[in-house]
């Protein structure tokens, strides 16, 4: 017996669709999950909602469960947080984080779930993977106690990544965004603010996140002598340039990427994906992430959402999307 589910799909670049998904039972060693709540990542998935990933990369931005292909059909997303209807002993009526695109219903195999720990509202949970984003950015290049560190973008990983930031005695975080507001997020976290043109300066870290070329030669003119940019924006098809002129040889500046795709290096050999996502959930306990949800809609309006977080309004951090008690559309 078939078990009727619906799922979210970019048509084709800027439209949106709920489509029937067809969910078979779950087999053995299988968990069939209802949807309680799933994420918009407002980087990443709204340049996939547009269109915008680059031939050259259609390969290695797939989703775990995606299905189609770029730039459409395709069923995409990433943060899921939903209940076992059915599984194996034990699994029943707990509450997991999965990286599954937006659908109501679905089957996975049981190591492709993470429980949510008791002390985190499922609510809350949807965050996961960008904070896990944030735990492999501060793994590729980790602060040191007392550092001097501005994150250059108060998207929502930039939150994220202030946030940890936070929790290292001695450290002086400072968030730098164009838009003001911003600064009560900042607030919320327990980080400083600034504008660009009030930030700090002789930085030993600076964490761009603003996706814009301009941010990125801020956070390079905020660096000390032998400081290191760690770049987590991701630009899809457009290219940035990046001004390594003036100072930037004499100063001795270090430029890195980081991408979660891959366990950081300082870390591969000891932790999996699967360690670093359950210390994701677990630094969700702390209630001050509860800032960052600033939007949400119900699972059924989401053709009519999606190209409105595409253009940026409304300019949301992050996107929360509530599925009904049924856990259908």
């Amino acid at each position: 017996m078939r078990i009727d589910a619906h799922a979210f799909w970019i048509r084709s670049p800027g439209e949106g669709e709920i489509r029937r998904a067809d969910v078979r039972p779950p087999g053995e060693g299988e968990v069939l999950v209802r949807t309680l709540y799933s994420g918009v990542s407002r980087g990443t998935e709204t340049l996939v909602f547009l269109g915008r990933v680059p031939e050259s990369q259609h390969e290695a931005m797939r989703a775990p469960f995606q299905e189609g292909d770029f730039p459409g059909p395709v069923k995409y997303g990433y943060l899921n947080v939903g209940v076992v209807e059915q599984g194996p002993p034990g699994w029943p009526g707990a509450v997991v984080f999965c990286l599954y695109p937006h659908q109501t219903r679905y089957v996975v195999p049981v190591a492709a779930v993470t429980p949510v720990p008791p002390e985190v509202p499922p609510a809350r949970a949807v965050l996961a993977g960008t904070v896990e984003t944030a735990v492999n950015a501060l793994w590729d290049a980790p602060p040191l106690i007392g550092d001097r560190i501005a994150v250059v973008g108060a998207g929502i990983v930039g939150c994220c990544v202030a946030r940890l930031l936070a929790a290292i005695p001695g450290t002086r975080v400072q968030l730098v965004d164009v838009n003001p507001e911003r600064a009560r997020v900042a607030e919320a976290l327990g980080v400083g603010f600034a504008t660009p043109e009030e930030a700090l300066g002789e930085c030993d870290m600076v964490v761009h996140a603003s996706a814009t070329e301009a941010g990125l030669a801020r956070s390079l003119e905020l660096l000390a002598v032998e400081g290191t940019l760690l770049e987590l924006s991701w630009y899809g098809d457009r290219r940035v340039s990046v001004p390594l002129g003036e100072a930037f040889h004499s100063r001795r500046l270090v430029v890195r990427s980081s991408q979660v795709g891959m366990v950081a290096p300082a870390r591969r050999t000891r932790r999996s994906h699967g360690d670093r996502l359950a210390l994701a959930l677990r630094l969700l306990a702390d209630p001050a992430f509860d800032a960052l949800v600033a939007g949400e809609c119900a699972f059924a309006e989401l053709p009519e959402v999606m190209p409105k977080l595409a253009t940026g309004k409304p300019p949301a951090l992050f996107h929360r999307v509530v599925y009904g008690s049924a856990g259908d559309a």
